[in-house]
């Protein structure tokens, strides 16, 4: 097993000191799986850890589900042409695990990981994993657990830049049914959430941007009324930067 191989499987196998020893040994003996199938490998080429890792973000364990996608996640950062390569396979999955029924740690790891990848692959090529993607981000934002917020803040700003002319319709309806959870945590209680949140909000203000059509609309101008209120109060800079971009 070559360096990177090791760093790997190393990253996303990592146990933490305080885990009880019954989930220690779970980890080891799927270390010792994934390490037992490799040495049967005349040559080790990362597309093996590639599939052993696609293979466990879908185990009944949670706990391993968890350790594959982190895997997959340093694997994105390390060896972006690989996980390029296999680009629908790992969205599949990344999407699978964003919709994770029971554990957090999951969903919290899948959108880390899609961060990434979406980064590397300047999200071409998405289809309708945008649509799957950016529905399930958008539920996470007003989440009770600060890791999740800020994550989902993370990706929702960056899907922002990647919605082009085929999905800016969709998105701009997403944006605007978003603005409520973008003005409530730019006043986080997690500082990072609100920088998260603050970058999001610009990242989205394209999509804020009124059409001159239904600039009439007494409901539209008390929204943004009332979003220049709390904007002026909190944020005066950003409410500049709005105005600037003729968006309000």
């Amino acid at each position: 097993m070559d360096q990177a191989q090791r760093r790997i499987l190393g990253q996303s196998l990592s146990i933490p000191t305080a885990q009880p020893k019954r989930k220690r040994t779970s980890v080891m003996s799927l270390f010792s799986k994934v390490s037992w199938k490799l040495r049967f490998q005349k040559r080790e080429p990362l597309k093996n850890v590639f599939f052993i890792l696609a293979e466990k973000a879908y185990d009944p364990s949670a706990k391993k589900r968890h350790m594959a996608i982190r895997g997959l996640g340093t694997m994105a950062s390390e060896t972006p042409d690989k996980v390029r390569k296999y680009k629908k396979i790992v969205l599949d999955l990344l999407v699978h695990g964003l919709y994770d029924p029971v554990s957090f740690e999951v969903i919290h790891e899948s959108m880390k990981t899609l961060t990434i990848i979406l980064g590397k692959i300047q999200g071409k090529g998405l289809g309708s994993f945008f649509v799957d993607i950016t529905l399930q981000t958008r539920t996470l934002l007003d989440d009770d657990n600060d890791n999740l917020r800020y994550s989902a803040f993370v990706l929702f700003g960056q899907l922002a830049a990647f919605a082009g002319r085929k999905w800016k319709k969709f998105f701009t309806s997403q944006v605007k049914q978003t603005q409520d959870s973008l003005l409530v945590h730019l006043q986080d209680r997690n500082p990072q959430v609100a920088r998260a949140c603050k970058t999001a909000f610009r990242a989205c203000s394209p999509f804020l941007r009124q059409r001159k059509e239904y600039s009439f609309q007494n409901e539209e101008d008390q929204r943004n009324s009332k979003l220049c209120r709390q904007l002026s109060h909190y944020h005066p800079e950003l409410l500049q930067f709005l105005y600037a971009n003729k968006i309000l």
